[in-house]
């Protein structure tokens, strides 16, 4: 019986070390490729340091089909769609005001870019991008709570295949 429960324990162990951590997921393919090139460049000047150069590598290394511009693939709307690691935004006036302990922040994005990088729950994501006040020109991760956001336009799009 001992033997029988050694050998068990072992094959649960070497299916859990080998088994895919995104097998199932449901992250769709184009998604979970933006995702593998964020986390090969976290900390990292990815070109010329500005927001928009993160996606525009991510998007053209994937061969993803895009308009070169602003649109990064099909448009998704968060309030009706699940939104994925690897989706993208592009933000246009947005102000988000927010309060940890007695201090409140308000951060501004004129116009700025970043990618998804996990999703917390619904409606807020750790996000992926560059050419921010906390990392500078190298890529950092930062919190976004869509309900702390108070003016602004947002768009989301989801990588699209050629």
């Amino acid at each position: 019986m001992r033997r029988l429960l050694f050998y068990a324990l072992i094959t649960l162990t070497g299916l859990l070390l080998f088994y895919p951590a995104s097998a199932g997921d449901g992250l769709p393919p184009l998604n979970k490729k933006v995702i593998e090139y964020v986390e090969s460049v976290i900390g990292e000047q990815v070109d010329r340091g500005e927001c928009w150069d993160l996606a525009f590598q991510a998007l053209n290394r994937i061969e993803a089909k895009w308009d070169g511009r602003y649109k990064y693939g099909k448009q998704v709307n968060p309030k009706r769609d699940e939104i994925f690691p690897g989706d993208i935004i592009q933000f246009k006036d947005v102000e988000v005001t927010y309060q940890e302990g007695n201090t409140i922040y308000t951060e501004t994005m004129t116009h700025h870019t970043a990618i998804v990088y996990r999703v917390i729950e619904k409606g807020i994501f750790d996000l992926a991008h560059q050419n921010t006040g906390f990392s500078g020109r190298t890529v950092g991760i930062s919190k976004l709570d869509l309900d702390t956001v108070v003016s602004g336009r947002m768009w989301f799009y989801r990588p699209a295949a050629k």
